[in-house]
């Protein structure tokens, strides 16, 4: 069952710290605004214009493991408004992510926009297939130009979502966004900074 995120993430505990800190009054009128869980057109520029997220897991041992994804931007599939995708490429081969989700399929996910200081968080329920399982899904998550080898399909079926609070990210660009934001095609012949010494 989808729901508003307050329902995964709002536990006794947490709400005996908001309680505690005064913020708990805020977040019972948050608790009563209705579901939050299906994409809407926003979710999904947002989402499909990102080129990395962090993803959460948990082990059998009830330790959190916090997973970095890359890869050309979009490569984190809308399929729809309530599944996203990615092709799983081959990384070091620790496979913790994967081992964790056989075991727990919850996982939580951050999406970051530095420059404009947003963050989307997503809770959802995710499943593996090998490569070769559903050629009609990796199609449709794979990036035929991108060099990373697919082992595994992610899907991620979204139970809720938060846009979360823009305070304290600090802007960072890529190269990309620098030259735009410099109209500058070359970066290494115009220095951004200037030597103190």
């Amino acid at each position: 069952m989808n729901k508003n995120f307050t329902q995964y993430a709002f536990t006794e505990s947490v709400k005996k710290a908001q309680s505690r800190y005064g913020t708990r009054k805020t977040y019972e009128r948050m608790e009563a605004s209705g579901d939050r869980f299906q994409l809407t057109a926003r979710e999904a520029l947002f989402i499909q214009s990102r080129d990395s997220f962090y993803m959460a897991s948990i082990g059998e041992n009830g330790w959190p493991y916090v997973q970095f994804r890359g890869g050309e931007p979009g490569f984190l599939k809308v399929i729809d408004e309530l599944t996203l995708g990615y092709a799983d490429f081959r990384g070091n081969g620790q496979y913790i992510s994967t081992g964790n989700i056989e075991a727990n399929r919850k996982v939580s996910l951050i999406l970051m926009n530095y420059p404009n200081q947003q963050r989307l968080k997503i809770w959802a329920e995710a499943s593996i297939l090998e490569a070769d399982e559903d050629h009609v899904l990796r199609e449709q998550l794979e990036n035929p130009d991108y060099k990373g080898q697919t082992e595994r399909l992610v899907t991620l079926k979204v139970k809720a979502f938060d846009w979360n609070c823009p305070r304290h990210i600090t802007p960072r660009y890529t190269v990309d966004e620098i030259r735009t934001l410099t109209n500058n095609t070359d970066t290494k012949q115009t220095p951004l900074y200037k030597p103190i010494i």
